[in-house]
Parts: structure tokens; C-alpha cells; sequence
């Protein structure tokens, strides 16, 4: 238990750190990872070409980090700002324990859900008692963390690859349920559907660097190559 507790001590004074000192982390990948990934797709190498270093924002705090994307959920970017926001001011600090001290109802309060309050609620509740060991997630495996994180209420496996690509950096995470990642293969690679079996040739393709793809897929469907678009046959009406 003593164990468990340093930990998220040291996870919070890393937080607060990065935000006194306003410096931001961002995921880190270099010459190996491009060169890879150029050597492997001539069109990838294009668009990285094209695009040049990107620069994608961290979690520093893992608790943090998944109560954030328990907030974030069918909601829009700003709308998840404004409760954070509201959370870090009624919290000063979000941990497990100033979480845990916090009824469902008050968390409701700030803008969230009764059912978002309550699966941040059961989080921190089996931290603090000691059901869910988070130290332990970060020594996982790929698989195994994302089976850990997705027995979490309110965590399903996007969510669950989102944190560990976020906040653990973990270099080969690429998202077949992220529908901007299929958007980018789409729009890269000219294709009008992606299916799981078109899906794992690039999976692959990419491995063991697929979060550095990932985050110039997001980039290419988030228009950052002009003229490009996307071959997904249009919705009938």
C-alpha cells in the first residue's frame, strides 16, 4: 500500500511541475522512427516530406489521464477544457485521494455526467483501497494494459490505446477504432473503406512504430496536406 501511494505522490509532483514551470511534453520519436517508416511506405514518406516534425501534446499524469478521457467522452474539446477546468479548481490537485474525498454528486456539479462522476468516483475509490494497482499498468504489456484500463467503468479500448499512446508513449499503438486514423489511410492511401483485414497490412507495415504513423494519419485528416480528400463513398441520402 505504501508502495502504491509514493507513487501517486510522485505521479502529482511531476504534474504540478509541468504546469508551474509551463512547460509542455510531447511524444517523442526522431530520425529512427521517420526513417523506418519512410523505408517501409513510399507514401507515408511523402506525406512526412510534406508535413515535417509533429508536435503532439502528453499526459504527464496517468491518473490524470484517464479521467480526462472519462470527461472527454461524446463531448467536444472545449466542453471537456471547460470541466477540467472546473475540476482542477474545486480538486486544486487530481488525484486519486482528492477524488476519492469527493462525492459523485459534486463532481456531477461541474459539468459532467452522473454516470462520468460515478466512473471517476469507482477509479479512484479502487486505487485508494487498493483493488486497481496503476503503478502496475505502466510494467504491462501493450495487451495487457489495454485489458487492465478496459475493466475500468467507462473505459472501453479506444480509450484505453489513446492513454497508453498519451500519456505511457508506448511506440506501436495505431487504433483501428479510431475513425480519424481511418479517415487519414483513406485519404493517404485512396482507399474507399477500411476493413480490419486492410487495416492489419498496415498495422504491420508500421510496427514497431505505429504511433508515429498514427500521428501523421491524424494529421493528413485533419487537412494538414492540401488537396488531399477523403474516397469514402459518399452517404446516400
Amino acid at each position: 500500500m505504501l508502495i502504491r501511494y509514493s507513487f501517486c505522490l510522485v505521479s502529482v509532483i511531476i504534474s504540478l511541475y509541468f504546469q508551474k514551470a509551463g512547460a509542455a511534453m510531447y511524444f517523442q520519436y526522431g530520425e529512427t522512427e521517420i526513417n523506418y517508416l519512410k523505408r517501409k511506405d513510399k507514401k507515408l514518406a511523402w506525406a512526412i516530406e510534406q508535413i515535417g516534425h509533429i508536435e503532439r501534446k502528453l499526459d504527464a499524469n496517468l491518473f490524470a489521464a484517464v479521467v480526462r478521457h472519462i470527461v472527454g467522452q461524446q463531448i467536444s474539446s472545449k466542453a471537456q477544457a471547460t470541466v477540467w477546468a472546473r475540476l482542477e479548481a474545486r480538486l486544486k490537485v487530481v488525484t486519486p485521494f482528492t477524488v476519492h474525498a469527493a462525492s459523485a454528486e459534486e463532481l456531477q456539479g461541474l459539468g459532467m455526467s452522473l454516470r462520468k462522476a460515478e466512473y471517476i468516483k469507482d477509479f479512484a475509490d479502487k486505487i485508494v483501497s487498493g483493488e486497481f494497482d496503476l503503478q502496475a499498468v505502466e510494467q504491462m504489456s501493450d495487451a495487457e494494459a489495454i485489458t487492465a484500463l478496459s475493466s475500468l467503468k467507462g473505459i472501453g479500448k479506444w480509450t484505453a490505446e489513446m492513454i497508453l499512446l498519451f500519456c505511457l508513449q508506448r511506440p506501436d499503438i495505431l487504433s483501428y477504432d479510431d475513425l480519424a486514423i481511418q479517415r487519414g489511410l483513406r485519404m493517404l492511401y485512396h482507399h474507399r473503406k477500411i476493413t480490419r483485414e486492410l487495416f492489419a497490412k498496415y498495422q504491420k507495415r508500421y510496427s514497431p512504430y505505429g504511433s508515429t504513423a498514427a500521428i501523421y494519419l491524424w494529421e493528413i485528416a485533419g487537412g494538414a496536406i492540401e488537396g488531399m480528400k477523403d474516397y469514402a463513398p459518399a452517404k446516400k441520402r
